[in-house]
């Protein structure tokens, strides 16, 4: 029978807690629930007013990953919702705004993917988000150094800059901004990135071409873009273990020099929130951002 759990309220049916999502490291549906329980203080303003878009992997890694923007079919009435425009015609979204509907989230095993503005002014950034990719041989070592680069130079324009993992093998950063239109964030960035490959061109590119890509570090300005998604801080990701897309400290990103320094699981966020707190919540201080130039 499906234990069925009450959450400020809300009945929620809690299914198969006992599956092994992560066989690399043994870690059940349960376990996964009970980290977002932990970490919902600090998740959930990261993810609220945005429409959520679900990279779900209900059978692990190993078995069928499909992404969705739309309302999943058996959402519950209380979970919130909120048309979004597309191309192609407007949407029906999901808005992770509780706990209770970030358990029923949870609940699908899912990553959490969301765009950089808010449901109230679609398509007017209040985010600016680098990822740095690494193409091999390079790996997040090398988008350490990258990052800091780019640290500085957003600096220079006013615009304070924040890290965390991708959770893969790459690096984020991420900036809050005063609302302008995507495109205007999504022209900006891709003219950092020019500038990082100027100035670092063994190390950067700046095009998604694949063949260019061994040994660099790929820096995607596309995710400013409106229709564009970004992994959300703390969301878990899709790996053979349980890596977490952590902020991380700028000293760590300076003192990197190796990916396992960079590589966060579940069990490593409770301890790192004693120590630090939410470093990205700066992100959410409107005093904080800065203006695009």
């Amino acid at each position: 029978m499906t234990p069925i759990t009450e959450v400020e309220g809300r009945r929620l049916a809690l299914s198969n807690l006992e599956k092994v999502l992560y066989p690399a490291a043994g870690f059940a549906k349960g376990e996964v629930l009970h980290y977002y329980a932990t970490i919902a203080d600090v998740l959930l303003p990261h993810l609220r007013d945005r429409p959520v878009s679900f990279l779900r992997y209900p059978d692990g890694p190993d078995g069928q990953v499909f992404f969705t923007k739309n309302v999943p079919p058996g959402t519950p009435e209380w979970v919130t919702t909120a048309e979004v425009p597309r191309v192609e015609g407007p949407a029906r979204m999901v808005l992770v705004q509780d706990l209770p509907s970030l358990m029923w989230a949870a609940n699908l095993v899912t990553e959490f993917h969301t765009p950089q503005w808010l449901i109230d002014a679609p398509g007017e950034a209040d985010r600016l988000v680098f990822d740095l990719d690494p193409g091999s041989p390079a790996t997040v070592v090398e988008c350490c150094e990258v990052a800091l680069w780019l640290r500085e130079r957003l600096a220079a324009d006013g615009i304070e800059a924040y890290a965390k993992t991708s959770g893969s093998k790459g690096l984020h950063l991420a900036a809050a901004i005063r609302p302008a239109p995507s495109e205007q964030a999504t022209e900006y960035a891709k003219e950092l990135a020019v500038e990082a490959e100027k100035a670092m061109p063994r190390l950067v590119i700046h095009r998604m071409t694949k063949s260019l890509r061994p040994g660099k570090v790929f820096v995607d300005w596309s995710q400013n873009a409106a229709r564009k998604t970004t992994a959300t801080p703390y969301t878990l990701r899709a790996r053979r273990t349980p890596t977490v897309s952590a902020p991380v400290t700028w000293e760590e990103v300076e003192d990197c020099r190796s990916p396992i320094s960079l590589t966060f699981l579940a069990a490593d966020l409770t301890p790192r929130l004693q120590d630090y707190g939410d470093l990205l919540a700066p992100l959410l201080e409107a005093d904080r951002a800065g203006a695009l130039p």
